[in-house]
């Protein structure tokens, strides 16, 4: 998520210039300071007579001409609305919508339909506020806060499915989100930013790095898979519970190797996952010049108030998706693993495809490839260790189908990435294998 948080930046460096400027007023107590282009570089001779100008026409001016010092609540004011100013964030209408379906029992497929689109802007926001926030601490702070509230979507929705008993949407959700990443996100990355550049690069090393987890993962996947069909029952072993001891045993493994490449992200190597800076533009905007729109206080409002709506439409959405998926004729495998990452994932979608046809595969592949080794390494394991604490047997043995698109989806990612290049024709290969697997699930 590293790779998301950069990309919104480098979006928004004007505005964060604009609030930053602001702030600034408010510390210097209402003064305006005029800026002068090129700042030392005209000379000592030059810069001490705008010195005296400005000491000049600050004395002069009246106290009825200063301008009053501008308040916390103006610059944040103004944050929020930048923020805002995407225009999917139209379908933020529909939370309050999907929330009143919930609590006034509407018809199933208004309460899955109304919460589905209301998560999709959340999901938004909640990246734009969690980059925000980062953006105060540093690469090591800051990618733990990405990495907690990045995938806050998906994590919430399996909770929410986990506490209601459903454990294969449990499974198809996270699952779903590691294709739809690997797979859709990745590909229409390749595909587009094909389109805009002949061949692009990307880091060999760190992709390699990247790569060899989520195959550790997958494996982490097939062997209680395997284990669940293999493994017969005996006089002293009961199959089941064999399986959920596997499944533990594993997910607290995958939760350490997690920790690990954290570590080996934020500290040993960073220079493996580094973001380009940008070259200053004709306006002068440049990345070092980011500061943080928000507040401290009002980020963590706005973090917690999105959090739970996020937490009360994901209920309904899933309490909801048993009956959706009977009055509608569609499968509840379908909808969980293809549908509802729709939803979870939009923001990198869109992140991922807008870096890529700019020429940054290095962020592209981080949004799309570190968001699956999230869901991977993080999300399935703690939804397992969830179920442990309780009472919920849920197990990392999924469906042989499931475990074998997720093997194949990450076989196929790291024969496409291993030369550390990229170009429409592949990014097809990974679209077409997205769609054949979604056509299986349809029809499953």
């Amino acid at each position: 998520m590293q790779g998301r948080s950069a990309a919104f930046t480098v979006a928004r460096a004007a505005a964060r210039m604009t609030i930053a400027a602001k702030r600034a007023e408010t510390q210097d107590g209402g003064l305006d300071e005029v800026l002068i282009p090129g700042g030392p570089d005209l000379g000592t001779q030059a810069s001490r007579e705008a010195d005296a100008r400005r000491q000049t026409f600050a004395s002069g001016r009246s106290s009825t001409m200063r301008r009053g010092p501008v308040s916390w609540w103006e610059t944040d004011a103004q944050a929020v609305k930048e923020i805002l100013s995407n225009w999917i964030n139209i379908l933020l209408v529909a939370v309050p919508l999907g929330l009143a379906a919930g609590f006034l029992k509407w018809d199933a497929a208004w309460i899955f339909s109304l919460n589905f689109l209301a998560l999709i802007p959340l999901a938004l926001v909640l990246g734009d506020v969690t980059e925000d926030l980062a953006l105060r601490y540093g690469s090591v702070i800051g990618g733990l806060i990405n990495a907690t509230f990045g995938n806050i979507v998906e994590i919430i929705l399996s909770v929410a499915a986990l506490l209601n008993g459903l454990y294969g949407v449990v499974a198809a959700s996270l699952i779903g989100s590691i294709l739809s990443n690997l797979l859709l996100v990745l590909g229409c990355s390749f595909f587009f930013g094909g389109l805009y550049n002949k061949t692009q690069r990307f880091n060999a090393t760190g992709n390699q790095a990247s790569g060899s987890l989520l195959f550790l993962a997958a494996l982490g996947f097939l062997i209680p898979t395997g284990a669940g069909l293999l493994f017969g029952g005996g006089a002293d072993h009961n199959p089941q519970e064999v399986v959920l001891g596997i499944s533990r045993g594993t997910a607290v493994i995958l939760l350490i190797c997690y920790a690990c490449y954290l570590g080996f992200q934020l500290h040993t190597h960073t220079d493996l996952f580094e973001d380009e800076v940008p070259e200053a533009g004709s306006d002068g905007v440049v990345a070092e010049a980011q500061e943080p729109m928000l507040t401290l206080g009002t980020s963590m409002v706005m973090l917690t108030i999105i959090t739970l709506v996020v937490a009360v439409a994901s209920e309904f959405l899933t309490s909801s998706l048993e009956e959706f998926s009977k009055s509608s004729g569609l499968g509840e495998a379908f909808l969980g693993t293809i549908i509802l990452p729709i939803a979870g994932n939009a923001c990198e979608h869109m992140t991922a495809v807008i870096v890529a046809t700019k020429n940054k595969m290095d962020l592209s592949m981080g949004v799309a490839i570190g968001s699956s080794i999230q869901v991977a390494l993080f999300a399935v394991p703690f939804a397992v260790v969830v179920g442990w604490a309780t009472g919920h047997p849920f197990t990392l043995s999924f469906d042989p189908f499931s475990a074998m698109a997720l093997m194949l989806s990450v076989a196929q990612t790291n024969f496409v990435t291993a030369g550390a290049t990229s170009h429409w024709l592949l990014g097809v290969q990974l679209i077409a294998l997205y769609v054949l697997i979604s056509l299986a699930y349809f029809f499953k």
